[in-house]
Parts: structure tokens; sequence; C-alpha cells
């Protein structure tokens, strides 16, 4: 097994909290993370069709089984379980209790999140960081087999080619996950508009333009978008809203949250095809954030990560407001560091008055510049204090 680096605050919040709730995408790793940490707790998968039916048909007497808690995977198939949890929870002065997963983040359900409302942690878990990969020496070493490969654990520890295994996901996660969200009834629209979405990947996302491309209407889109958003398939990354008197845009950029899911969304069929492909760029931008998105999932924060655009051009990738401190980012896929890289930072230090700022490019070279930037390796970003 790989060392997950949020289980350290999984075990912190089982101090803590009654319940914890584990959630991210299909195949990150939950159950392995939670079974792992809790050996001693049984454990309880709501896709299996006869465990599914006793907890729907007995809710009360399927928890009466486990009065020391357990572990519930996939949970968020008996949505009617967390009445009786409540209960449970509320009569009891037990920390980590159980331990919930879903692959859809039900949280975001009203109902569910009223219910749990003080009374569960939760946690999100994606698919490995670049940092735990390399911790066992399976990270590619080239950046092109990197964005190629993505990150889903069963990439690497089952040793499945991605030509095979994506594709697959793909086709599990239409068929299966969306039609439980949502009764869509053609799935090959609902296909290519993800194939669109992901040659958007680290763009602003208009809405309009894609609904025009996959000729559907602009509010069956939004739904698309929140469901592809509730499924930890995509994130979006929200825009910097100080003015520094300028007029800002305001729609969010669109990134997945795995390169590998886009490779195969795009039809790219090896890494080399990443060497010179015209969205090789936006790719490694989308791995990048997503690698710091990673960064304060972990350890249980929600991203403090922002863009910034204005009318005139001047863009910055990502600005993490971070513990009262702003550190705008640019992210270039670039071996060779030249002046080009500086320019929207140091438009954006003049506006802010800023003197911390980040390079975070795909060659080897370290620098600290004498205005504060610092330039560094993608592979780094672990090690980066914000």
């Amino acid at each position: 097994m790989v060392n997950r680096e949020a289980q350290i605050k999984l075990l912190n919040l089982s101090n803590s909290f009654k319940a914890i709730a584990v959630i991210g995408p299909r195949q990150a790793g939950k159950t392995t993370l939670v079974k792992t940490t809790f050996p001693d707790k049984p454990y309880y998968s709501l896709e299996n069709p006869d465990i599914r039916n006793y907890a729907l048909d007995d809710p009360r007497g399927f928890l009466s089984t486990m009065p020391n808690g357990a572990i519930l995977d996939e949970v968020q198939r008996v949505p009617l379980l967390f009445s009786y949890l409540q209960e449970i929870l509320d009569n009891s002065s037990k920390k980590g209790i159980f331990i919930l997963t879903g692959s859809n983040n039900f949280l975001l359900q009203e109902n569910i999140s009223q219910t749990l409302a003080g009374r569960v942690a939760y946690l999100n878990l994606l698919p490995f960081t670049a940092n735990e990969l390399n911790s066992e020496n399976l990270l590619p070493e080239t950046d092109e087999e990197v964005l190629f490969k993505g990150f889903y654990p069963p990439i690497y520890d089952q040793n499945i080619d991605p030509t095979d295994w994506m594709p697959n996901y793909i086709k599990t996660y239409i068929e299966r996950d969306v039609r439980q969200i949502k009764n869509i009834t053609d799935l090959l629209v609902f296909e290519k508009f993800m194939r669109v979405l992901a040659g958007r990947t680290g763009q602003e996302l208009n809405l309009t333009a894609i609904s025009n491309e996959v000729d559907v209407n602009l509010k069956t889109i939004q739904s698309w978008i929140g469901i592809l958003e509730n499924s930890f398939i995509i994130y979006l990354l929200k825009p910097y809203y100080q003015n520094y008197n300028k007029t800002i845009v305001k729609r969010p950029k669109v990134y997945f949250y795995d390169t590998g899911l886009v490779c195969s969304f795009l039809r790219i069929s090896n890494a080399s095809q990443l060497e010179n492909h015209p969205l090789k760029g936006s790719i490694f931008e989308t791995m990048v954030v997503i690698e710091l998105v990673k960064k304060f999932t972990n350890i249980g924060i929600v991203p403090p990560l922002f863009y910034w655009r204005d009318k005139t051009g001047h863009e910055i990738d990502v600005v993490a407001d971070y513990e009262g401190k702003l550190t705008p980012i640019e992210i270039k896929s670039g071996k060779t560091i030249n002046t080009d890289f500086f320019k929207h930072l140091k438009y954006w230090n003049n506006l802010s008055e800023n003197d911390n700022s980040l390079i975070i490019y795909s060659g080897n070279q370290e620098q600290q510049r004498s205005d504060g930037t610092i330039v560094t390796n993608w592979h780094n970003i672990n090690g980066i204090n914000f």
C-alpha cells in the first residue's frame, strides 16, 4: 500500500468527532485508506446488493449489529441510514464510531447535511499525489508519462495500462454513477459533453459556448456541470474578486481532477503524443492546480485557491489566499526559464504591493529572485509553504 498523506488528518479527526466521512472519486483509494487506518472496525459495503437491501428494509436492525461502530462504504447508496445514524451518534459519547465513505459529495445534499451537521467531520480523498508516488518510486520518469497516466491508484498498484483502465472507468462512471444522480437518457450526448469539457480544461467555463457545441440547452449544461463537480470529476477554480481598480473576470476556470482522464477523453493513446500536443500546457496546468488542491485537502483544509484575470488580459494562474497571506502563482510547462514567465507576476505585484510570488514549471533549475519570486519544479509542490 502507498502511504497516504491524508491518513494523519483522518486519525486526528477520529479522535475529535463521532463519525468521519471520507469522500472522493471512485477508485481514489478511500476503502483501502479507511480499512488500513481502522483495521478493527467491521466493514460493510453498501454496493453489495444483499447488504444494501438489509439496510434499506431494516435500517435500525442493520445498525444494531454494529454496537461499536463500523466502516460503511458507499453509504450514499442508502440515504435513509443517515437519520438513524444521527440518533446513534447523539446517544453516544464515543469518538470515531462510524467511518463513512462515498463516491459523490453526499454532504452537499441538503437533507443529509442537515442530519449530519455538527456530528460528522469530512475529509476529501483524491487520487495519489506525486509525492506519494515518488515516495514509493512509482512516479513515472517523464512529465509526459505522468500526465498521460494520471494518478488513480489502480494504474499503479495493479499495474493496469491507462488505455485499458480509463475508458472502462469512464464507461462505468457514465452508465452507473451518473444515472444514480440524475436520469440522463442520452448517454452518448453526455459523453460528448465530457469530451468537449476535457478540451477546455484550464480555461474559463463558458457555458454558452459548450451549450452550442454540444447542442444542449444551457440549463442542462449547468446541471451536468454540477453532476461532474459533485462526483469529483471536475474542479472549478473560482476567480479572486479583489478588484485593484480593474474590471475582473468572474467566471470560474474548469479543471479535471485527473489528467489521465483528460488524455482519455481527448483520445491521446500514448505519452509521446503529449510532447507536441496543442493542449499540453493546459493539461500540465491542470495537473499542477490539482496537486495544489490535494496539498490542502489532505490536511483537511478547503483549498484557498483562486485565479485572477482582468479585462485587459493580465492573468495569474493561481492565487493562494492562506492565513492572511496572498501568493500569486504562475504555472509553466516549459523547461527553460524566460522573462515571459515573470510578466504577469510583476503586474500583479505592482498592483497589490506584493513581494511574495511563485513560478511552478517543469524545468530543474531552482531560483530565488531578488523581488521575492521563487522558481521551482512542480515535483516540489509538497514542500511549498504558503
